[in-house]
This record gives C-alpha cells, structure tokens and sequence, in this order.
C-alpha cells in the first residue's frame, strides 16, 4: 500500500489535491496505518486514473464521483475512451506534421505564394475549432482535406464572379453553378446535414469568419437566392405555379427563419429525441407553421411536395434538414396530438 506521499508523487499531483479528494468524498484510502497515515491500495490507485482520465475530458469534479458509482461506468470503458481520444490526437498530429511537411517543402523552394496558401489553411483550420468539437472535425471531410478548402476557394472565387456579372438566380448558368456547390457541399460535409447547418451558421454569424472565407453577406444573400430559385425550378416539374409563386415569396420573407429553426431543432433533437418535451412541441409548431405558410394546407399540394422531396435528391442537398430531423418532427407533433 502507497501512503498518501507516495502517491502524490507516483501520479504527479500534490498531497493537497489527495486530501481534497479525500474531503469529498471523491477518493478515500482503503486504510490508515497506526500512526494515522491514509493508505492507498490497488483499487484506489485504479480509482485515481479513473478520475485523472475523466478530469482530461472536462467532467467536473461534482459529476466525477457520480458517474464513477454509476453502472454505466468500468475500468475498461473508461480506458478505452482514453484510447479513442488518444488515437483522435494522434490522428490530429499526423494530420498537422503532414501540413508542416507539405509547407517546409514550399519553403525550402522558396516559394513564398504556396506559403500564403498554406497560412490561409491554418487559419482556416482555427476557424472550424471555434464551431465544430474535435469528434466533429474528425468526421468533417472539408476540415481534414486541404485540397477540398483550396477548391473552395475557388468556388466562392466563382460564385462572387457571378455576383459581380450580374447572373440572374434562376438561369441556365445559375442553376448550373447551384448544382455543383451543392454536390460539392454534400461531400465535403460527408452528407451529414447537421455539418451543412453548422457551416451555414458559422458564415452567417462570424464576420471573421466572412472575411477568412470570402462569403460576405452579400454573396451569402445572392448564393440564397441562387439555390432558392434551382429548388423553385425542381419544384414547378411538380406544384402549380401559384404554389412555386408562393414559396418565392416565403423564402424572401423567411429564409433566416428556417435556419435558426432548424438550428434549435437539432439542439433538441440531442436532449430529447423521443421530442417528449414542451420545447419540442413548441418547435414542431413553429416548423409546421412555416410549412403552411409556404406551401399552404391544400392536402394534394402537400402530397405533391413531399413527392417532390423524395424524388428529386438535389431538393434535399444543403437543407440542413435530415431524415432523423423529420423523424423528430413526426414523434412531437404525434406526442402534442397525445396531449391534446
């Protein structure tokens, strides 16, 4: 058995922090010797990892004990997400060494261009930490390619183009640059709709973030509008005219709403997913109500709508809206239906 001296000295932290645990109720010794010292056995000292190894994760010290005592909670479940967030940095170093090998190269050749290239990179690389987790970033492809942020670039380069050319939303060469940022969208966002909606928010939100990537709120308003009036031409093979007449006036009138909707959705969506809760409910009306305003409540419109949707993928590419936000929606207004 380690007394409490040892032990500090073993794990790297002072005699005080033992004592706290101590306190606490965190971390108390098996035993004391004759003379009054606490003494630490195999079982404590395996505790003591536990709790330095939740303490990297950012738990607090008021949630540690509790979870320790919880049956979701073992050694080995514990060590093997050590494991999992160690492979996540080691990951992230490999990644890094790789950028810095690639930049030593453009140095050594003095090539001062692809220096400011790579800069560029970084700094865009800071910018996604500051909205996405380390887990995210490691599932966001835009985030983990260099070569897919220079084509971005290049498109945000184009799009700004078309802007300055005066390209009207809605025609041929619009609509055909409106197909590509959207494919292009789905796979640096790996498909995941909740990445579209983060990247959508960051730009929309941060001007730094404006500035880093070249989409002002001006290009941000005319690449809306461009996308808007390609879903509008998808939808007329489909709704009356009237109807696509009515969405061009919602989606003037809304578009941010939606957003922001959508935004607070998913962020229920993580708390409740069975949508049991009053915010939930709420949400679902505030969607519906939207909804109805944009296409109406003829119910044959609506069918043709969600005929549209299911037949059309490039309706459903850079919504932000996934199937599992859908599948939300459905249980909380079947929940409000209960209610009632």
């Amino acid at each position: 058995m380690l007394k409490v001296g040892e032990l500090a000295a073993r794990a790297g932290l002072t005699v005080r922090t033992l004592h706290h645990y101590d306190s606490i109720g965190l971390l108390s010794p098996s035993a004391r010797s004759d003379a009054g010292y606490r003494l630490y056995d195999r079982d404590d000292v395996a505790r003591l990892q536990q709790i330095q190894a939740l303490r990297a994760f950012g738990m607090a010290l008021s949630d540690i004990g509790a979870y320790l005592d919880s049956p979701e909670a073992s050694p080995l479940a514990i060590v093997e997400r050590q494991l999992k967030a160690l492979d996540q940095q080691i990951a992230e170093a490999a990644q890094m060494r790789e950028q810095l090998l690639r930049l030593r190269s453009r140095l050594a050749a003095g090539d001062e261009t692809d220096m400011s290239i790579w800069l560029t990179t970084l700094e865009q690389m800071t910018m996604y930490e500051k909205y996405f987790t380390k887990e995210e970033l490691a599932r966001l492809p835009l985030y983990q390619n260099p070569a897919a942020q220079a084509e971005w670039r290049e498109l945000v380069a184009h799009a700004h183009g078309l802007m300055t050319k005066n390209v009207a939303p809605g025609s041929q060469e619009a609509n055909a640059f409106a197909v590509r940022w959207l494919e292009q969208l789905e796979r640096d966002t790996g498909g995941n709709p909740a990445f579209v909606l983060q990247l959508t928010a960051m730009t929309s939100q941060d001007p730094e973030v404006q500035q880093q990537t070249g989409m002002s709120p001006a290009l941000q308003a005319y690449m809306r509008s461009v996308l808007a009036e390609l879903r509008f031409t998808i939808h007329a093979r489909y709704l009356p005219a009237e109807t696509v007449e009515r969405m061009r006036r919602h989606e003037a009138a809304h578009a941010d709403e939606w957003i922001v909707l959508a935004t607070r959705i998913r962020a229920c969506l993580q708390l409740d997913p069975e949508a049991r809760s009053m915010e939930a409910r709420q949400l679902a009306r505030s969607w519906f109500g939207l909804f109805t305003d944009m296409v109406g409540d003829d119910p044959e419109v609506i069918a043709q709508f969600r005929l549209a949707t299911r037949s059309e993928p490039l309706l459903r590419l850079g919504t932000g809206i996934g199937d599992e936000v859908i599948e939300f929606l459905r249980k909380a207004m079947e929940n409000l239906h209960a209610q009632a």
